[in-house]
């Protein structure tokens, strides 16, 4: 897999820093991010979409990820349009 390292939280410091890259073999973004708390993970898992099944499968996961990392996002989606 190769990774392109797009960005990092820059307010986290050493303490686990939510990060953002992209895989440049699938095009698709990677995002580490905070876990969701049990709240908000019941919330998402509530909220009626259409044409989305209820619930958080087992594979996924609920993260949250600063809005200050807009620019880094906006950067990786552009890098994964482009491969």
């Amino acid at each position: 897999m190769a990774l392109r390292f797009i960005g990092i939280d820059p307010d986290t410091g050493q303490q686990g820093s939510p990060t953002i890259w992209v895989d440049e073999e699938k095009a698709e973004l990677v995002v580490q991010g905070w876990k969701a708390d049990s709240e908000l993970e019941i919330r998402c898992a509530e909220t009626v979409v259409l044409g989305h099944a209820p619930g958080i499968p087992e594979h996924e996961a609920v993260i949250r990820i600063p809005a200050r990392m807009v620019s880094m996002l906006r950067e990786a989606c552009d890098v994964a349009e482009q491969l």
